[in-house]
């Protein structure tokens, strides 16, 4: 059981590295205004889930009181993510007129 942990923990720090950097990449071609300071926002979110994430293989060495302070910090933030991103979607649709 430990070993899938460890191998689902090593995906899910990847995945999260190549979403990082396509934000990052992506940050350079969006304008000013509300959209670019919403994806600020989402960047700075996407690094914490990162910095989160990175700390799964560690987890087994964490107290139990611990682990749990932490995986609800990721949830919290994962809660904030997607209701930025769907007013963020909001604002695109607003602008563009649909």
């Amino acid at each position: 059981m430990q070993s899938l942990f460890l191998v689902l923990s090593v995906a899910s720090i990847l995945v999260m590295l190549y979403a990082l950097y396509s934000s990052l990449a992506l940050k350079n071609k969006i304008p000013g205004g509300k959209v670019k300071e919403t994806w600020n926002i989402l960047t700075w979110l996407i690094v914490m889930f990162t910095v989160g994430y990175l700390s799964t293989p560690f987890f087994r060495l964490l107290p139990q009181e611990n682990k749990d302070i932490l995986v609800g910090v990721i949830f919290l933030a994962g809660a904030i993510f997607v209701v930025i991103v769907i007013k963020l979607f909001f604002k695109i649709v607003e602008d563009l007129g649909l």
